[in-house]
């Protein structure tokens, strides 16, 4: 694995990689931050040994958002040559083959809000705030805040989310759809890892096929869904690992996937 300077991927087996965020005190998003998140999504998806990601923190924050003083140092060509870039570090978690798990404590404001949307999943810390801070600085989420919040929760509660510009408690994230679960601090790490456990322990390619037709049939009619569905089944069909699930099913063992 390549090394980076704000970014670190630690590798868990079976093919559990947990990229860690690592530019304290906050991990504001600015160019070098989000070079580096960009590379080691790329890096992650081209490894076909990964089954499951989850990103982290090393710091007490998961991500406070733009980095407002390079920001204030760009010019406003500077500015909209970078937001396509935020942007597009997001689209790379959104776009990734495997599953992916946000690991949330402390702050996850505006892009950091945006970069944990771009995962699968959300895991919050108790004490966690979230939030689309951005039409409070006069601008409005620029790396898929807009789109992806509202697929998720819904057009009336994201319009609440990115109009009134607040930060949210995990049991409101929760409640509204944001969150996933909430966990007490000290059990964070553990709860993303448990998660990506039980999905890495299923058959790979099944787990991967399953994502692509869930994402492919979103903005699709019902019967084009479900033919989304049966063409993704169809490729299930005549692998190693789904004899290995029935061999391992009749022998009343675990089955041990490998991806073929």
């Amino acid at each position: 694995m390549a090394d980076y300077r704000w970014v670190r991927i630690e590798s868990i087996e079976p093919g559990i990689r947990i990229v860690v965020l690592d530019r304290p005190p906050v991990n504001a998003l600015g160019r070098e931050l989000v070079e580096d998140v960009t590379a080691a999504v790329a890096e992650l998806a081209g490894d076909d040994a990964v089954r499951c990601m989850v990103l982290a923190t090393a710091g007490k924050h998961f991500c406070a958002g733009a980095d407002l003083k390079e920001r204030k140092t760009m010019s406003l060509d500077d500015v909209r040559a970078f937001v396509p870039k935020l942007a597009g570090m997001c689209n790379a978690i959104a776009d990734l083959p495997f599953p992916t798990i946000a690991a949330v404590r402390g702050a996850a404001a505006g892009g950091g809000c945006e970069l944990a949307l771009a995962c699968d999943m959300r895991i919050l810390a108790e004490d966690a705030k979230i939030g689309l801070r951005e039409t409070a600085l006069a601008i409005i989420p620029g790396a898929g805040g807009t789109q992806r919040l509202p697929r998720l929760i819904g057009p009336a509660r994201a319009k609440r989310w990115i109009l009134a510009a607040e930060m949210h408690s995990a049991e409101r994230a929760l409640a509204d759809g944001v969150a996933d679960r909430v966990v007490a601090g000290d059990a964070l790490d553990d709860a993303a890892r448990e998660l990506a456990g039980a999905i890495a322990a299923n058959g790979p390619l099944a787990v991967r096929l399953a994502k692509q037709a869930i994402e492919r049939g979103l903005d699709e009619p019902l019967t084009r869904g479900l033919e989304i569905e049966w063409e993704s089944y169809r490729h299930t069909l005549g692998t190693s690992d789904r004899v290995e699930a029935l061999t391992a099913f009749a022998e009343k063992r675990p089955p041990r996937f490998r991806g073929e």
